[in-house]
């Protein structure tokens, strides 16, 4: 009985991610086709004939309805193929596969970089709630949480990189030079950072006053256990598993905001490689890069759902006595 719990819970979750991706993917078709102008006309010029335009919305599968062309990326998808660059006839799954790790490697430098600043600034803010520090890191992570990275990384590039020129302006470093590409990932990692330093402040802020209010951390106080002390070692475990889902989803949009950000620095990602196919026009590499983002974003979710129910104690005896989803 608990296994088949936990088994329908599991189902739910992948059910709910594969629609998740196939109503994106949908979604996504529909959007490219609502755009003034032939794709073919652009990608062959105004004086392509009616002869060529014909065949290369052919080879791109544009002649044909939408919902066919759903059914069409999906067939392929099942064998790996996300169809073929219109220029090169490079296969996109390859032009993913060469992009994404430096998006995937900035998405990640940028939720450590939010983590590590983060946290501590939730300590000091419950550690003397309702104080002037607490106040002044209230504003700053509201601050941090409103403004667009696109902005941070435009701010960060004129200031430390055009004005003061301590970090290099564009690119991602020298080949081979790992202390150079870290370099290049200072300013993309501080700017896509900025916004969720604020919001996990604020949220593990929020959670740990809640367990400080709990009886056990009563019971510790009455003790003598110091303040800091308990904050740190009691309270800090229980109120970081709220945040585990936030983070799964912190980290989807993280590779959303790293478009800008590689637009902004000029730095080789998927985000430049789709920004470049939709100025193009080049669907079949726009789709595929999307599709890559939208599958990972929901993954970390499902992931991150999936621990936070197995970490946290209260959803793991709901899940394994059969009460609900």
């Amino acid at each position: 009985m608990r296994s088949a719990s936990l088994q329908i819970h599991l189902a739910f979750k992948l059910a709910t991610a594969l629609l998740a991706v196939a109503g994106s993917v949908v979604l996504l078709m529909a959007l490219t086709r609502l755009i003034p102008g032939d794709p073919a006309t652009v990608i062959l010029g105004s004086r392509a004939t009616p002869e060529a335009v014909a065949a290369l919305n052919a080879r791109i599968g544009l002649d044909k309805p939408l919902v066919e062309q759903v059914f069409v990326f999906f067939g392929r998808l099942v064998s790996g193929d996300l169809g073929e660059d219109v220029f090169n006839g490079r296969p996109v799954l390859a032009l993913v596969a060469s992009a994404l790790p430096n998006t995937v490697a900035l998405a990640i430098s940028a939720m450590l970089c939010a983590i590590a600043l983060g946290v501590p600034l939730a300590l000091l803010s419950a550690r003397w709630p309702g104080g002037k520090i607490d106040r002044l890191i209230a504003f700053l992570s509201v601050g941090f949480i409103s403004t667009p990275s696109f902005v941070v990384s435009v701010f960060l590039l004129m200031v430390f990189s055009v004005t003061l020129r301590w970090f290099p302006v564009l690119g991602a470093g020298e080949s081979g030079d790992l202390g150079d590409q870290l370099w290049h990932l200072v300013l993309p990692t501080a700017a896509l950072a900025a916004g969720w330093v604020g919001y996990i402040a604020r949220l593990l802020r929020s959670s740990l006053l809640e367990v400080l209010g709990e009886n056990h951390i009563r019971t510790l106080r009455a003790y003598g256990v110091s303040e800091t002390k308990i904050l740190v070692k009691y309270a800090l475990k229980p109120a970081v598993l709220p945040t585990v889902a936030v983070l799964g989803m912190g980290f989807g949009e993280l590779l959303g905001g790293a478009v800008f950000a590689e637009v902004i620095f000029n730095r080789p990602g998927l985000g430049s490689l789709i920004y470049d196919a939709i100025r193009t026009r080049n669907y079949p590499v726009v789709q595929g890069g999307v599709f890559v983002i939208v599958l990972l974003y929901v993954l970390t979710n499902l992931v991150a759902d999936l621990s936070q129910s197995l970490i946290d104690p209260r959803e793991r005896s709901r899940l394994i006595s059969g009460r609900g989803q």
